[in-house]
């Protein structure tokens, strides 16, 4: 099979990326829930007919490469598979995406009866079961307290809709409705992308197309040679801890192997599975390496599969980073964001001008759910926080980092679909690390309760081991969870993962995410810098003095 003219490649290449983000806009602007609708908590992808990853929207770093089980799942399952059949699961252990709100749903799509690839989504459900509302405490203790486990099922064929399936996941849901709209909105993005990459294949030839794709994939791979050719050959190696939850805290590490165009990353020495939701199974694993490397090392690398085999990666089974079923896995997103700080601060020796300080690094998802007018409500948010100070340049504020791309949900929003106020919303004042360079700064944000009943539950981390500097940098502020504050029933949350929190109206939950690490000694930091920051607030004047030795008469 010869390879068509570059001209010819990089147009199929860019069509076929193009439509994974119409994809992603059909399933957004279908959707029902504002996690999907407004935050845009999913991911849309197309794979060839062996299933490789061809093209990926700029979406969620955690699902790439998390679709792929789902269709390894299918040409294992021996199930029989026709023209305008779709499936879905959402199991972590076996193929379903990272944790149980992730659905994903795959469309195998065929052009006269020969397979041509597949179009699938994976989408964050706002609640799908289990003991809370949302799906999401990061204290739950074993998978099956964190929501229905839905089977490689088929959901639809050429006749349309299997009711029975979606039957299921509408009687376990507290927010049935809105799991069949955010359903039916998977349903359309994933046929939006059969008939567009079918459209592909048409107007170039399918073996036009299957050799613009092989080489599409093996130029990432030559990417990803040509970048580790350029770092010295070696072992790096970083740990990093994890907050504790219900005993000491939990080391990971990373040991990253660089030998000529190949890399090699062993998490040996990694803390045991947790008791609660921070595990982190094999795809989601695998994501976050692709990631931290792709961001790294070659960030230009062309967002589909083909470095993934110049990749090897060892994890000890039962361990955080390769739990044993029914292990807990619904906060998984906190630990996969160490596992990046543990990847970028082995690298960090290896190409130091290219790796920030620690960024927040945690994932601060917070639900609040209840009753208002008859209604119930399940009101998801990720809080964002400071991005790591880089080399040259200040870090980012209020910003999310790694493995999470999501938006926040902007307070006109909120308030028009839920009974809830939002008070504050600011830049946290010396959350950012100091240093030649300072550490982007966390939020708050003060949600007061406007019905009579509402529950809080929320993972977070890096509420007791602080985000890291670089080079002499200072370490970022922690976060925290806080009732009511400044009142004289002021309450501190124990730690991150909390879930069951009863607040009643006029009550005032705080949320506070961390910041992150700063980069180079503080005392080379500019004057003028430490004015501009004491004038923006972003420091205040004692931290001027005993961070950076300034005084306003300076």
């Amino acid at each position: 099979m010869s390879t068509p003219d570059p001209i010819t490649v990089q147009v199929i290449g860019a069509s076929l990326v193009t439509i994974a983000e119409e994809m992603g806009a059909v399933l957004r602007r279908a959707s029902y829930s504002t996690n999907i609708k407004e935050r845009a908590d999913c991911s849309t992808a197309l794979f060839d007919e062996h299933g490789k990853l061809v093209a990926q929207a700029e979406n969620m770093p955690i699902h790439m490469g998390s679709m792929t089980g789902l269709i390894d799942s299918l040409e294992a399952s021996k199930l029989p598979v026709r023209p305008g059949d779709v499936f879905v699961t959402n199991d972590p252990y076996h193929g379903g995406g990272t944790h149980l709100p992730d659905i994903t749903m795959v469309k195998p799509v065929f052009a006269d009866d020969e397979l041509i690839g597949y179009s699938a989504n994976i989408a964050h459900h706002s609640d799908i079961g289990g003991r809370v509302p949302g799906s999401n405490a990061g204290d739950s203790n074993s998978l099956f307290q964190e929501g229905l486990r839905i089977p490689l099922v088929k959901f639809a064929t050429a006749d349309g809709v299997e009711q029975a399936p979606l039957a299921f996941i509408e009687l376990n849901s507290r927010l049935p409705q809105e799991r069949r709209g955010d359903m039916l909105a998977q349903l359309a993005s994933v046929e939006i992308g059969e008939r567009q990459l079918r459209e592909v294949h048409q107007r170039y030839g399918r073996d036009t197309v299957r050799a613009a794709t092989a080489y599409l994939l093996e130029h990432s791979r030559k990417r990803l040679a040509a970048a580790l050719r350029a770092v010295a050959d070696g072992t790096y190696r970083f740990r990093d801890l994890m907050d504790p939850s219900d005993g000491p805290a939990t080391e990971i590490a990373v040991a990253i192997t660089v030998d000529g165009e190949y890399i090699a990353l062993d998490f040996a020495g990694t803390g045991p599975q947790s008791p609660v939701g921070i595990n982190v199974v094999r795809p989601a694993l695998e994501a976050t390496v692709y990631y931290a490397l792709k961001a790294v090392l070659d960030p230009g690398i062309p967002p589909n599969g083909g470095f993934f085999d110049a990749v090897r990666i060892a994890a000890p089974p039962g361990s955080i980073v390769n739990p044993v079923e029914p292990a807990p896995v619904t906060a998984r997103t906190d630990t996969c964001q160490r596992v990046a700080d543990v990847v970028l601060g082995a690298l960090a020796e290896a190409v130091p001008q290219r790796v920030p300080a620690a960024s927040h690094s945690t994932v601060t998802y917070v639900t609040f759910s209840g009753e208002d007018d008859g209604r119930f409500f399940v009101y998801p948010e990720v809080v964002a926080g400071g991005g790591g100070a880089r080399t040259t340049k200040d870090g980012l504020d209020a910003i999310q980092v790694h493995i999470t791309n999501s938006s926040n949900l902007p307070i006109e929003a909120l308030e028009q679909e839920y009974p809830l106020l939002v008070d504050t919303y600011e830049l946290i004042a010396d959350s950012g690390g100091a240093g030649t360079h300072r550490g982007g700064l966390g939020v708050r944000r003060d949600v007061r309760i406007l019905c009579d009943h509402a529950e809080f539950s929320a993972h977070a981390d890096r509420q007791t081991t602080r985000p890291w500097g670089l080079s002499g940098g200072r370490d970022g502020g922690l976060g925290r969870f806080v009732v009511n504050p400044g009142r004289d029933d002021e309450r501190q949350l124990p730690g991150g993962r909390v879930s069951g929190v009863q607040l009643r109206k006029g009550d005032v939950l705080r949320v506070e995410s961390p910041g992150s690490g700063g980069f180079g000694d503080p005392a080379r930091r500019s004057p003028e810098q430490v004015r501009e920051d004491l004038r923006n607030g972003r420091i205040t004047e004692q931290a001027a003095r005993d961070d950076y030795g300034f005084r306003s008469a300076d």
